[in-house]
């Protein structure tokens, strides 16, 4: 989230994930006593530990309010709780200034640094079965958490000629790599409320997600430009569509850009005030 609550109210305990703050909460609970806890429930808590592991889910009884990041995640939620959650989506600015798109390609990017719950190949596997008349390139910017997948970029690239890996880039370089593109590709198995998608909302570009709760929450259960995780041949007729069809393109470009006034930082601030309010 991007506000600091600590500056607002002194007394108020946001936690950011239950499994990993739970002896936080614990402690501020028996030191605190009556003290409001506000517990931010953002991936792999809200998709997995609150479901399986007994400290989030103690953490989960403990808390007064729940911030969940897109509407969606809510139904993850006991049936109990979901009462006391709010939706407070991750505010963006875009990069400032005008980036078109480059050249001679069709450039697609992917932001997502190199791990197995990213799927980080996915676009790159996609982008081999598209046409040989494609202009179709695949931007990926992002660290490899691994040897493994580090050697595994670097190999695509080699056999790939549509696959560039950028490695990291600062963030203000990823944004203007961001605003240029043709649209930003999520291919994850598993998000909270993904921050890219927030960030390529507020910059009006398309996004083709996996279907999954997180982009659901953000990008609403019709909007076309999902495919099934792990469907590789969906994705790449999904990408094939988007640079032939520039109407599809328009489709989804018009959905991202009547959803920037969620992402916009007035409204996070609105909404979290509101929610400090409360107690």
């Amino acid at each position: 989230m991007s506000t600091d609550f600590g500056r607002q109210r002194a007394d108020l305990l946001i936690a950011l994930h239950a499994r990993r703050s739970h002896q936080a909460i614990v402690h501020w609970r028996r030191q605190r006593k009556g003290a409001p806890v506000v517990l931010a429930l953002t991936g792999t808590d809200l998709y997995g530990d609150i479901h399986t592991d007994a400290d989030a889910q103690q953490s989960l009884q403990l808390a007064d309010r729940f911030i969940v990041l897109q509407e969606a995640g809510l139904q993850e939620l006991p049936s109990d709780l979901r009462s006391i959650a709010r939706v407070i989506v991750q505010s963006v600015l875009p990069a400032k200034g005008i980036y078109p798109p480059r050249a001679r390609v069709f450039e697609v990017c992917v932001l997502g640094h190199l791990r197995e719950v990213k799927d980080p190949f996915r676009t790159a596997e996609a982008s081999r079965r598209v046409p040989a008349s494609s202009r179709l390139q695949v931007s990926h910017a992002g660290r490899a958490l691994s040897v493994e997948m580090e050697e595994r970029a670097q190999q695509e690239m080699t056999q790939n000629p549509r696959y560039r890996w950028l490695d990291e880039l600062p963030r203000w370089r990823a944004m203007r790599l961001l605003a240029r593109s043709q649209a930003m590709v999520l291919s994850s198995v598993m998000e909270g409320g993904a921050n890219v998608v927030c960030e390529a909302i507020a910059s009006r570009v398309p996004v083709i997600s996996s279907r999954i709760s997180g982009s659901i929450g953000l990008l609403g259960a019709d909007y076309p430009g999902y495919f099934d995780v792990g469907d590789t041949a969906q994705l790449a007729l999904l990408l094939q569509q988007l640079e032939q069809d520039p109407d599809f393109h328009d489709q989804l470009q018009t959905w991202v850009s009547d959803r920037t006034a969620m992402v916009d930082p007035a409204t996070e601030q609105a909404l979290l005030q509101v929610l400090i309010e409360e107690f």
